[in-house]
């Protein structure tokens, strides 16, 4: 067979099929093509180049062993930006892209006071509000200093200017280094340990446990301090944004209710409730 572009590109997919769907796999390969190797016509009767091979077959063993593509390539797309991934980090997902395009659109573009991204990871959330809200500044927190340490990469690559800082959102003497905010957005952790079961491999096995997971006793325990801590500092009619989980996102909504905010509950392009715009009352 020709080792052209596009037989290779097949073979890739038939590989990855025997663990993905179809369709992923297919989007999983044409990653590999145009992120690692520069090609993007996979269709291409052109032969493939012989001095990429060695690295396509390293690549292609990591994902066989359900290694995610990012961590591999070490990069992720996210509202229009590259952003370095490593395993100290979650990978970017669609829902925190609406996530953030809920906030940008609630707020508007003109929007120029302080915006607090409470377990900021890769930066991901934060770089993408600064670039399309360039009057705000935007304070990033953290627990992981080797997130923080990939958050700030990332905004250099970007070009933007973030106050990253290395916090425990569950010390609340730590609070008192917080002022004058006006918006608070979370994707916090909000998978019980008892979900992790029903986890892919590839995140399970990949991602940091402290980025997703939380205490079965407690899977709102996030939502919780947040709220108590937006209340302590956010202005009357402050705003506040979440991602949610979509099996207790009535439970968070009623957990805010109760706290005296003005609630709406949002859905994602797969209409499940996955993000939560509130603001406190007057």
């Amino acid at each position: 067979m020709k080792l052209s572009i596009k037989n290779t590109f097949n073979a890739l997919v038939h590989q990855l099929e025997l663990i993905y769907e179809s369709g992923e796999a297919k989007s999983i390969a044409k990653i590999v093509f145009e992120d690692e190797f520069s090609i993007f016509g996979q269709a291409s009767e052109k032969d493939f180049p012989i001095t990429y091979l060695s690295r396509l077959a390293e690549i292609t063993q990591r994902l066989l062993q359900h290694e995610p593509v990012q961590y591999i390539l070490r990069q992720a797309d996210f509202y229009g930006l590259k952003l370095k991934v490593t395993p100290d980090v979650l990978i970017p997902r669609q829902e925190t892209e609406e996530l953030v395009y809920l906030l940008i659109q609630t707020i508007g573009r003109s929007f120029s006071g302080v915006i607090l991204d409470v377990g900021t990871g890769s930066g991901c959330i934060a770089i993408a509000l600064k670039k399309n809200l360039p009057n705000a500044k935007v304070i990033a927190i953290d627990v992981s200093e080797n997130a923080l340490s990939v958050a700030r990469e990332n905004a250099e690559n970007n070009n933007v200017e973030i106050d990253f800082r290395c916090m425990d959102i569950r010390n609340k003497s730590s609070w008192k280094q917080l002022n004058n905010i006006n918006i608070i957005v979370s994707n916090p952790p909000y998978i019980p340990y008892a979900e992790q079961a029903l986890m892919p491999i590839s995140v399970k096995q990949y991602e940091p446990a402290l980025a997703l997971f939380v205490a079965d006793a407690k899977p709102t325990l996030f939502y919780d301090l947040i709220a108590e801590l937006a209340i302590q500092k956010l202005p009357n009619n402050g705003h506040l944004f979440f991602e949610l989980n979509e099996f207790n996102a009535l439970e968070v909504e009623h957990i805010l209710t109760s706290k005296t905010f003005n609630v709406q509950l949002h859905e994602d392009l797969n209409g499940k409730y996955r993000m939560l715009y509130a603001r406190l009352k007057c």
